[in-house]
């Protein structure tokens, strides 16, 4: 399961998405271990959304083959496994001289646990629960810290005239900047990694707030209007209401 040490992993905007790609095109291969199947769906989706190749394992010793069989990019790897815990699942893997990226999951939000997976040769974790978006947005960033081939540009999204730094989290639209709240920014960036897509209200729930989330469908209206006032006013607009289905933002024209 050993990557290359000269992999490099390039953006390509899709449909107003930057949608990163391995070598010579193909795919980010992630493997998700969890023995949680909605968990394990649910990040798929998710992953799969992002444009990458997934491919799940509910154990550890299943894990492993998978591992070594498709040689992911990266590895989103539970603590709390059934037949071995995720920390040895990770040495095993060590042991083959791999390097590739692992996050860990875990509900267990003990420093010492922390402190073992990041010693074990873990790169990242999560604690559950957790926002599918920053899980997506963590293993963006191990690619960034493992591959520097990346472009310097690769954090900007664009969609139209509206432009969102995921780095500097600043905004323009037609050049000029726009603030706006963490949790405004956060929404913006869901709609433009999926412009031109109809989300519905469940899926924004899910992505910018957290996928367990219980609260009401309609704090999404209300953020949707105030980054309406900010993005659209005085402008042709580029987020749109599609009644009984969702939202859409699409570039202007």
């Amino acid at each position: 399961m050993t990557s290359s040490p000269f992999a490099t992993f390039t953006p390509r905007v899709e449909n107003g998405r930057e949608t990163l790609r391995g070598p010579e095109g193909r795919p980010i291969k992630v493997l998700v271990v969890d023995d949680e199947q909605t968990l394990s769906e649910l990040l798929g989706l998710a992953l799969r959304y992002e444009g990458w190749d997934v491919r799940t394992a509910g154990d550890g010793a299943s894990a492993i083959t998978a591992a070594r069989e498709m040689r992911p990019d990266l590895v989103v790897l539970d603590v709390m496994l059934p037949d071995m815990d995720g920390l040895e699942v990770l040495r095993r893997l060590r042991t083959d001289s791999d390097r590739t990226p692992v996050l860990f999951l875990t509900a267990r939000d003990a420093v010492e646990d922390r402190i073992a997976g990041l010693t074990a040769g873990g790169d990242d974790y999560v604690t559950k629960p957790f926002s599918i978006e920053e899980l997506v947005l963590r293993l963006r960033a191990l690619l960034r810290r493992s591959h520097t081939a990346l472009t310097a540009d690769s954090s900007l999204l664009t969609v139209g005239d509206l432009t969102l730094d995921e780095d500097s989290r600043e905004v323009h639209r037609s050049g000029d900047l726009i603030a706006l709240t963490a949790t405004e920014f956060e929404l913006l960036r869901f709609l433009m990694r999926n412009a031109k897509r109809v989300l519905s209200k469940a899926q924004i729930l899910d992505r910018v707030w957290n996928y367990d989330f219980g609260g009401q469908a309609n704090i999404v209206e209300l953020y949707i209007s105030y980054l309406r006032k900010k993005i659209d006013s005085g402008r042709e607009p580029m987020i749109h209401t599609m009644r009984g289905f969702g939202y859409v933002l699409k570039p202007v024209g």
